[in-house]
């Protein structure tokens, strides 16, 4: 696991860049924690943990890297590729409220909400994020028709979250689990598109749920989809936050560093 956080750093280091760590406790919410048999404590205890883990290997990046932040992943209660429309703002706020709690404790640097697909909970998580003062951001997903699951279009979904959250509004929204033939055909040049910040993308372009099925991970074409975000990065030069999801790894990273780092001053 060092080995694995240690080989994206080791990119961060080589191309100058800010690095964002987060990646342990993706499913640490109550939920998914009694479902693996853990108790209140215990699922706080191993959310601190995964914290301290990343900030030990932090430590020695701290010289090599401009800014290093360590930070929390929201995982949404339910399914990330189910509809989840029984959850509601106020029961998501309640819920989410128990992790971020934590990972206030823990002093995080900041959380993010991955995979969110339902405009009800990412209202929520925002509340709880912002009424415990842990700065959040959140990431969507997008499915094969280049919309998120729930209905909505990216636009939709950005412009209903900021007007019913307000104050609470995240600070941004990113772009994750989804690979840039879903994505693409939803960004457009309206308003909205100012609170993406950027993308965390699928190596591979297999529909999503069909690569669940395969049961192994699928790198795709890492070149190309270096090439691919790096032609984001040139078209909407307010995007700075670049990573990878699901099937990608350091060398991924590498061609979208490469390929951002070739196009920008």
């Amino acid at each position: 696991m060092r080995d694995m956080f240690r080989t994206q750093l080791d990119v961060a280091a080589e191309f100058g860049l800010s690095f964002l760590l987060t990646g342990l406790d993706y499913r640490a919410s109550p939920d998914w924690g009694a479902k693996l048999g853990y108790s209140a404590q215990g699922l706080a205890d191993a959310n601190i943990a995964a914290i301290s883990f990343l900030r030990d290997i932090a430590k020695s990046y701290a010289s090599q890297i401009p800014r290093l932040l360590v930070g929390g992943i929201l995982g949404p209660r339910g399914d990330a590729y189910d509809l989840n429309k029984e959850i509601t703002a106020a029961s998501a706020e309640d819920y989410h409220a128990v992790q971020l709690s934590t990972l206030k404790a823990a002093g995080v640097d900041f959380a993010s909400a991955q995979t969110f697909n339902n405009v009800p909970e990412a209202v929520g998580a925002c509340r709880a994020a912002s009424k415990l003062n842990v700065p959040l951001s959140v990431a969507l997903t997008l499915d094969s028709n280049c919309k998120l699951k729930s209905g909505p279009t990216l636009g939709e979904a950005i412009t209903e979250i900021d007007a019913k959250t307000g104050e609470h509004a995240p600070d941004f929204y990113l772009l994750n689990c989804s690979h840039p033939v879903e994505y693409e055909p939803a960004l457009e040049n309206a308003s909205w598109i100012k609170r993406l910040r950027g993308v965390r993308p699928n190596a591979s372009k297999m529909e999503k749920l069909a690569l669940c099925k395969l049961g192994h991970l699928e790198d795709g074409d890492p070149a190309e989809l270096g090439t691919q975000i790096g032609d984001l990065a040139e078209r909407y030069p307010h995007m700075d936050v670049f990573g990878g999801c699901c099937g990608t790894g350091e060398k991924h990273l590498r061609e979208i560093a490469r390929s951002i780092e070739s196009r920008r001053p």
